[in-house]
This record gives C-alpha cells, structure tokens and sequence, in this order.
C-alpha cells in the first residue's frame, strides 16, 4: 500500500492517490468500493455526489420492509455508460465515502494554498 496516499475510507470503500515515482498524482481520485473503481477529478466526484443526493431524494420505499437490502435505486456515475443498482445502505455509505472524500481533497488543497501565500 505504499505506492498510495490514501484520502479518505469507510466500511464500504476507500479514495486514495496514486504516487507515481515518489511524487503524489493529486489530479485524480481513485475511489474504490464493491469490486468497482472509479479514477475521478474533483468536479467528476462533485457531480457523483449529486447523483447520490438526486438517488437518495427519488426513495419511494419508506415503508418497504426490504429497502436495505433490496437493490432497486439505480445511481448515475460519473461514467456516462456505467449505472450502478444499491440499496438503500449501500447508497449512504457510497454518499459518505464521496463527500468524505470531496472534504479531504479541498481541505488540502486549502491548507497548501494557505501555505503557498
């Protein structure tokens, strides 16, 4: 694991940076969950943040007794051809993995900003 530097990680998943001889490749994410990954920007992770909200607003299973396990919410990706079926769990963590993942990104790019002036 030391040719990463890892951003961010939950019980579903974890973003990392690739390092590439010794320096840290920060233009691009790589985020990591069920077998699945995705090598995103940060505006592809803001847009995929967005499918999960516009997802999680679209729930109409409110009294189903099988919506944490039944896979019937269709999540857009950044990739245009790729959808993905989850559940209603699978959703909040894949949600929290991207936005903990978004927070980290900008917060170190602030602080190196910061530090830059």
């Amino acid at each position: 694991m030391s040719s990463i530097d890892k951003i961010y990680a939950n019980d579903f998943g974890i973003s990392f940076y690739w390092r590439k001889k010794g320096n840290v490749a920060e233009n691009k994410v790589q985020l990591i969950f069920r077998d699945t990954g995705f090598l995103l920007t940060l505006s592809e992770l803001k847009d995929f943040s967005k499918s999960c909200a516009a997802t999680l607003t679209s729930i109409n299973c409110k009294d189903c007794i099988y919506k944490s396990s039944c896979k019937s919410l269709l999540l857009r990706t950044p990739s245009e051809k790729i959808d993905l079926a989850v559940n209603h769990n699978e959703l909040l963590q894949i949600n929290e993995l991207i936005k903990g993942t978004i927070f980290n990104v900008e917060l170190k790019h602030w602080i190196k900003n910061l530090c830059a002036n």
